[in-house]
């Protein structure tokens, strides 16, 4: 099996990285001396051997190649600035041994200096990952979703980075085809190597992997996609009563969701249940991208539904997804959210059910600020929008951006309107999270109810 690389586009929306929350001290502040040079670093590839201690005291010699850190492990991802020494000027992509300031040993991790995640850490076990290693934490996460009975075994996730031991690497399957992502090119040679192993035990049969370009311009590497011979362009499958197709070459990320099923669901349970108390409500789905919540309300009977979405290729992919479920309640308009829905505030315009489920707005703690205004500026556009009574259902899928700080982003775009949250939800239990790594709970859901009470012109 061989990789290609190409310089084709590739957009990203959802999903992974950045610093750990309680991490946020300024690189100045701890010594960073730029990307690649780290203090003390042996010169024409000599090594340090140190010695530290075991649990009983006697002396033990570091495991080769390692890393030494300015202070303590925070999570499995270790930034450039955290790097004290290195045995060697090893090559990107080399799994190295990783030890505190303190001399003990905090894991094995796979090293790329250019980035500003140094160190992506696979386990804290001494023992160093061989293939084996690597089969069995891949037999673990499939086994892990079949055996799940809330987690659907047709289209589901199957690894979650972090949280399935698979660092900068994750993998939804539709069907017989799996479609996976790295956001670290070592990452691709483990995919490689396990992919047998998740053919085995799924009963699928073709793959596609991409290295997208932001992602390979954070290493100094070459972007790439690749499939394999019986992959097909396209891929048609159902999520509950809805049929979905997914544009592997044009779409996001895997070219769906996932990560939404189960909120997806719930709103259908809501339109449902507004529809047998004689309200069939009227909803509007902003950033929509290919209509998964406009068509699960549409499904379950509301009178009205707008998709709004500024990628033209979603759109229409959303219209191809509405033509195949017979949908007839259902438009979908190409147009920036906020100017559409300053449009729409000026025309009077009023919805049940308002969804904003925006792009990932906080990539870094850099465009933290930026990001969270842009939250702000797209949910105080929207709640004018809701009816008294009416429902906003607000997400975020920025793993830097925390569930209070969040929330409180909402109390201030809400301004004097009364809002009242009904349920805070995420991803399904095929997206695990380490405890050591909060920015694995990605996605976040505020169900909301806007009181009848409110000074709709303020």
């Amino acid at each position: 099996m061989s990789w290609e690389s190409h310089d084709g586009r590739r957009s990203t929306r959802r999903d992974g990285g950045g610093r750990s929350p309680w991490d946020d001290r300024d690189d100045r502040q701890r010594g960073h001396r730029g990307q690649g040079h780290y203090r003390n670093q042996p010169r024409g590839g000599g090594h340090y051997r140190r010695q530290q201690r075991d649990d009983r005291g006697e002396k033990v010699e570091r495991m080769e190649p390692w890393v030494t850190l300015h202070g303590p492990m925070r999570g499995p991802r270790v930034w450039n600035g955290d790097v004290d020494r290195c045995s060697a000027r090893h090559k990107p992509g080399t799994m190295v041994a990783v030890y505190d300031r303190y001399e003990d040993f905090r894991g094995w991790g796979f090293w790329h200096p250019r980035s500003r995640i140094a160190i992506r850490i696979v386990t804290r076990e001494r023992d160093k990952p061989d293939e084996s290693w690597w089969h069995n934490r891949a037999r673990a996460a499939a086994e892990r979703r079949l055996k799940d009975p809330d987690i659907p075994n047709d289209v589901c996730r199957i690894l979650h980075a972090e949280g399935d031991d698979f660092p900068a690497l994750t993998m939804d399957r539709y069907g017989d085809v799996l479609v996976a992502e790295v956001y670290s090119k070592p990452m691709a040679d483990i995919f490689k190597m396990v992919l047998p192993t998740f053919h085995e035990i799924l009963g699928t049969k073709a793959y596609r992997i991409s290295f997208d370009e932001a992602s390979a311009r954070a290493e100094g590497e070459d972007a790439f996609e690749h499939s394999s011979a019986d992959c097909p362009p396209r891929l048609q499958f159902r999520e509950g009563d809805i049929t979905f197709e997914a544009f592997l070459q044009e779409g996001h990320k895997s070219g769906f969701f996932c990560d939404q099923r189960e909120n997806r669901a719930r709103l259908g349970a809501l339109v449902e249940r507004l529809v047998a108390e004689g309200n069939a409500p009227q909803v509007l789905d902003v950033c929509c991208y290919t209509g998964g919540f406009a068509l699960n309300a549409a499904k379950a009977g509301a009178l009205e539904v707008r998709g709004v979405d500024l990628d033209e290729k979603a759109i229409e992919q959303a219209k191809r997804n509405a033509n195949l479920n017979q949908l007839r309640n259902v438009k979908f308009t190409h147009a920036d959210a906020f100017s559409y829905l300053r449009t729409l505030a000026g025309n009077g315009r009023q919805y049940d059910i308002v969804i904003v489920d925006p792009p990932k707005f906080i990539r870094t703690r850099r465009d933290f600020d930026e990001g969270q205004a842009r939250y702000h500026d797209i949910n105080k556009l929207a709640m004018p929008l809701v009816k008294p009574g009416g429902f906003l259902i607000s997400c975020s899928c920025s793993g830097l951006f925390g569930p209070l700080e969040f929330q409180e982003t909402m109390r201030r775009a809400a301004r004097l309107r009364t809002v009242r949250i009904l349920r805070e939800t995420g991803a399904g239990p095929d997206h695990p999270v380490r405890i050591d790594f909060p920015e694995g709970r990605y996605l976040k859901a505020l169900w909301m109810q806007l009181g009848k009470d409110a000074d709709l012109n303020r």
